[in-house]
């Protein structure tokens, strides 16, 4: 027992803070219809880091990486921002499937060409959640605490822009700056997470938990306290059976999130039945 805590206390750790950040943000990035948003912003960081170490010769976890890596988000999240508020006719999700695209094709060619290359792409899809350190828990602690009193202070144009974007910009909110203090906000977490937990664990969290959340509830806050349990329960379970069979913790903890959103729309499915039944009765 004292092995496997001594093993899995970090992990669990990591698990959790994302769990708390990425579930409330999934539920925004579920009302702006924007679901590949983590992977886009994720994307760039690796283009930013790369860039930084083919460049400028930074280490792969150096000052100078992450300085570059939170650079290029900012960037992105300018424009999209700018992009939602100008460009009409084209959905702001297609515009991030595009600009994911041509960061992918940029990042597979700088890591083609700098030397290591290989490691940041390796990084970036399946992180290192396992090997977890003190530092870097205590860093995404307080850079989640920061980002989190952040979206408690701008609350309320945050949500009125996840609710009806048109509607905050006929109130007079202005809709550009909020969405990329949004979005650069979202992209500090991407950035810190994908470096613990790499890119699918981190799209799992935002999106499973949040689209599990909202099968029962349409209000804030009991989806953001389900989908935390949701998140915690996966995150131990998936620890526990990747230490018990040694396999990837990673993946572990990503299907363990997919099994519990199946049992969630089954156990949906199941109470709508048994609600349409006793409406049925006389």
């Amino acid at each position: 027992m004292g092995d496997m805590m001594e093993i899995l206390l970090l992990p669990l750790l990591a698990c959790v803070l994302m769990t708390v950040i990425l579930g409330f943000l999934g539920i925004h990035v579920l009302k702006r219809e924007v679901v590949f948003i983590d992977i886009s912003l994720a994307q760039i960081a690796a283009l930013g880091a790369i860039t930084a170490h083919l460049a400028l010769g930074a280490g792969h976890d150096s000052v100078l990486s992450h300085g570059c890596a939170l650079g290029a988000t900012f960037l992105a999240a300018a424009f999209f921002a700018y992009a939602r508020r100008t460009v009409m006719d084209i959905p702001l999700e297609a515009i991030i499937g595009v600009t994911y695209a041509i960061a992918a094709g940029a990042t597979l060619f700088a890591a083609g060409v700098a030397t290591g290359g290989h490691v940041h792409i390796q990084g970036l899809l399946a992180g290192s959640i396992l090997w977890t350190t003190w530092g870097q828990i205590l860093s995404a602690m307080v850079a989640f605490a920061l980002v989190g009193a952040c979206f408690f202070l701008c609350r309320s144009p945050f949500n009125a822009i996840s609710e009806d974007y048109e509607n905050a910009r006929a109130k007079g909110i202005r809709v550009v700056l909020w969405d990329f203090l949004f979005y650069a906000l979202f992209g500090v977490v991407i950035t810190l997470s994908v470096r613990m937990a790499g890119v699918v664990v981190v799209f799992a969290f935002l999106i499973i938990p949040a689209t599990a959340s909202a099968l029962f509830s349409t209000r804030e806050f009991p989806r953001l306290i389900m989908a935390w349990g949701i998140g915690i329960a996966a995150s131990v379970m998936g620890l526990l059976s990747a230490y018990r069979w040694d396999y990837s913790v990673g993946p572990s903890v990503a299907a363990f999130l997919g099994l519990l959103l199946i049992l969630a729309a089954l156990g949906r499915s199941c109470l709508g039945r048994a609600n349409a039944q006793l409406k049925k009765r006389p």
